[in-house]
């Protein structure tokens, strides 16, 4: 549901737009929903995620570490072994995330076509 909107109302200036910029980070969204079933190690993600850098990832967990929406736990284990999970804040954000997924998935192709992106 999409709270009522005052006609004098400027989106830059109301709330909705932290959840806009949060998701309008590439990596954010895709590693939350590689997150959902569970805790993971980097290298779990990398290979869940596919296409993401050691770096990037590492820059973007500790994002989301900063919003509160992923934690990391480090086991001190010989070797160290790190995981990163979501928070309950994170995990509230599947919904959302899930719901842009079905989205793509149904208007993807189109949305794609106008842009002149190639399908292929």
């Amino acid at each position: 549901m999409v709270p009522d909107r005052a006609p004098d109302r400027v989106l830059a200036d109301c709330r909705a737009r932290l959840g806009f910029d949060l998701l309008a980070n590439t990596w954010n969204g895709v590693v939350l929903y590689a997150l959902a079933d569970g805790p993971r190690r980097p290298g779990e993600l990398r290979t869940a995620i596919g296409g993401i850098s050691a770096k990037v990832l590492t820059e973007t967990l500790r994002r989301l570490e900063g919003y509160a929406l992923v934690e990391r736990r480090a086991y001190e284990e010989a070797p160290p072994r790190v995981e990163y999970g979501l928070t309950a804040l994170g995990r509230s954000l599947l919904g959302p995330i899930e719901a842009l997924g079905r989205w793509s998935a149904e208007y993807g192709e189109e949305f794609a076509a106008a842009q002149g992106w190639d399908e292929g």
